[in-house]
């Protein structure tokens, strides 16, 4: 629980004092959204764009996110941001900022024709250095100091085939806000990913509500029947009871066959569901191998385990025989595990299960209404990866042209919203086992907003990696 009483502590609005229990307010209250505007996205990183869609020296593309515009340039000396205005009377250079629903963020390619202002004609080059001023004699000798007119930077680094902004110059670094996470995502060769397509819808609800969809698997069973179906002891009656060491993965009355065929069923599902999540050519893969018996142990469970490893280690040596860039997902796995949905604060997920990922960007465009974009990520062979992805295909929300999975979730994201403003709901009610994201991620928006030292916050920070599903943890403010 955070006070102003605390020395040099910003008051909260509505803040977290019972760990289980989120304010409805915090959802919906134009005070609340302010505050985050004004304490929290200045001072974390940002998910900007993907490497792949700048991979030319003079490349460069557009970053939206509440109200600011970032241009980030694929320069001679390597990837860097500049803050999207003119040093003259301030128009953006580049880009269409005027777009409030994210979606138009420009892109193009400026080593040869550099940035010019469409106000008056000055000119920058990739690297951010003014080229030209219209009528310098015109101008006292101190207004054209270079240090003066050039673009001002903005912070920059890239990890996991993304380039992250932060507008805070002091913030931690982007390896001590993430922490080794980062690393663990690497070594599944997250950097070495394509994207195949990209989403984006408006959905009519707070950012918050839409991120903490996807912060356990408690609602799996309701929201994602079919998944529940297919899998009832991985999908539904795991949250029924306390969870043991090893999940229950076969039916013991079934041939080793047939628990394979359930497997591959459930492998399915996904697949159609979530496109990146689970690729098509690892389901092709994983079905070739239906039917392995011999060597297998006679405990199902166990067997099902040794033959999802055999699973694995065909699909890297396939895909690695394409010229792939997959790793030893045996040992990855092993060495460097990585749950099924990770949450890069403040707000970007990745969701894998073998070589193949989904990724999810949330960013507010109010208090009651968000920008949701969705993309299968996939490796190629060398030399044959596809025209970068520019930008989402914009979609209604409840369009059927979305993979099913986030087509259920969206159908529950909007509702919630209007939930949220019911007479008596005061708070959200979490697990403390299975719902402690939900709180943890919160508390730490608190930590901004108070002002907690943000070497505090990036260390809270790292906690989050496989709290997907978690527990409610303690920090240290």
């Amino acid at each position: 629980m955070l006070k102003s009483a605390n020395t040099g502590l910003r008051d909260v609005p509505f803040p977290i004092e019972d760990p289980e229990r989120i304010p409805a307010q915090r959802y919906f209250d134009d005070e609340f959204y302010q505050m985050e505007l004004e304490h929290v996205w200045p001072h974390v990183w940002q998910n900007a764009c993907r490497i792949e869609q700048i991979p030319e020296e003079g490349d460069w593309i557009e970053y939206q996110n509440v109200g600011k515009s970032v241009l980030i340039v694929n320069t001679k000396d390597g990837i860097k941001a500049f803050h999207n205005a003119c040093r003259h009377r301030g128009v953006p250079i580049a880009g269409n900022p005027l777009k409030d629903d994210l979606t138009g963020g420009g892109h193009g390619n400026c080593r040869k024709s550099g940035f010019v202002c469409p106000f008056h004609g000055w000119r920058w080059n990739a690297e951010g250095e003014n080229t030209m001023v219209y009528g310098k004699h015109l101008f006292s000798e101190r207004q054209l100091d270079p240090a003066d007119i050039n673009l001002v930077p903005c912070r920059v680094d890239t990890a996991i085939g993304c380039v992250w902004i932060n507008f805070d110059d002091d913030a931690p670094s982007l390896r001590e806000s993430i922490g080794p996470l980062i690393d663990r995502l690497e070594a599944h060769n997250l950097h070495k990913l394509h994207a195949e397509w990209q989403f984006g819808t408006v959905l009519p609800a707070n950012w918050k509500v839409a991120m903490e969809a996807f912060m356990e698997g408690y609602h799996v069973m309701k929201t994602h029947p079919q998944l529940q179906a297919a899998h009832p002891e991985m999908y539904g009656s795991m949250y029924e009871k306390p969870r043991g060491p090893m999940p229950q993965m076969a039916d013991p009355e079934l041939s080793h066959t047939e628990n394979q065929k359930i497997q591959v069923g459930s492998m399915a599902l996904l697949s159609e569901g979530m496109a990146g999540m689970l690729h098509a050519k690892e389901l092709e893969i994983a079905r070739g191998m239906v039917g392995i018996e011999e060597g297998l142990p006679e405990d199902k469970n166990m067997a099902v385990f040794q033959w999802l490893g055999m699973v694995m280690h065909q699909i890297s040596t396939q895909l690695q025989a394409r010229g792939e860039p997959v790793p030893d997902l045996c040992t990855v796995t092993q060495t460097d595990p990585i749950k099924s949905v990770e949450f890069l604060f403040p707000h970007y997920f990745l969701l894998p299960y073998f070589s193949s990922f989904s990724a999810y960007r949330i960013r507010p465009l109010g208090p009651e209404s968000c920008f949701f974009e969705l993309w299968s990520l996939t490796t190629f062979p060398e030399g044959e990866e596809p025209e970068p992805v520019m930008g989402p295909t914009i979609l209604p929300y409840d369009s059927q042209e979305f993979p099913p999975i986030p087509r259920q979730d969206y159908a529950n994201i909007p509702i919630q919203q209007q939930g949220m403003h019911a007479k008596g709901f005061e708070f959200m009610r979490l697990s403390r086992d299975v719902e402690g994201m939900i709180s943890n991620y919160q508390r730490i928006i608190d930590g901004y907003i108070a002002g907690v030292p943000q070497k505090k916050l990036a260390e809270a920070n790292q906690l989050l990696a496989g709290n997907f599903d978690g527990p409610i943890l303690e920090f240290d403010f």
